[in-house]
């Protein structure tokens, strides 16, 4: 299903610009359990509704931002720019 998606960038795109990066969540501190860095790279809520998310303007300025999107009808809410740079454009930033 195609949708439109505003970068913060470059404005309103279509969604296959992007690249979607995972659920927004915290990082684990360093040193944490393997268990912990495993349920945050592998473990998704998936869940019907709204859903922070990283996305990547692949096709455009090759930025990192998150959006906020309803994931039942996908309509987009907000997007915003990271207040965290990137490591680099295969991964998205850290919270």
């Amino acid at each position: 299903m195609s949708f439109l998606l505003p970068c913060p960038q470059c404005g309103p795109r279509d969604v296959y610009e992007f690249r979607y990066g995972g659920e927004a969540q915290r990082r684990p501190a360093p040193g944490s359990p393997r268990s912990t860095w495993t349920a945050y790279l592998y473990d998704r809520t998936n869940a019907a509704g709204v859903e922070d998310a990283w996305w990547y303007h692949r096709l455009g300025c090759k930025r990192w931002f998150r959006a906020v999107r309803d994931t039942r009808d996908n309509t987009v809410l907000k997007s915003t720019a990271p207040t965290v740079p990137p490591r680099d454009a295969n991964d998205p930033p850290g919270d």
